[in-house]
């Protein structure tokens, strides 16, 4: 794990203490150097969801990760849930698509 997922993973159960909370670096499905961390993956499910509609819920992990998406982090596909909503997802989110220049 590398410092950018290791800050973004730091972040996310700090603010949000998640029942379930997935950190994915798939910068390697992408045309970067090896070892970049600018493309990531979040799959969040946290009690704080409830009753918020998806585009509030981004706004949330947008406002707490501003500082790496105005730097290293490039892609930030999200995955976010209530209990209730994930025990539906049988408990897995959608795949990335793959980099047309990956």
């Amino acid at each position: 794990m590398g410092p950018v997922e290791k800050l973004i993973l730091n972040k996310l159960v700090a603010e949000f203490d998640p029942g379930t909370l997935e950190v994915t670096n798939e910068s390697f499905m992408h045309s970067v150097p090896e070892g970049s961390e600018s493309h990531f993956k979040i799959v969040v499910v946290c009690h704080k969801f409830e009753g918020k509609r998806l585009v509030q819920r981004h706004q949330m992990i947008y406002a707490l990760l501003r500082e790496e998406l105005a730097g290293p982090v490039h892609a930030l596909a999200m995955h976010t849930y209530t209990s209730e909503e994930w025990q539906t997802k049988e408990r897995s989110a959608p795949e990335s698509p793959k980099c047309h220049g990956g």
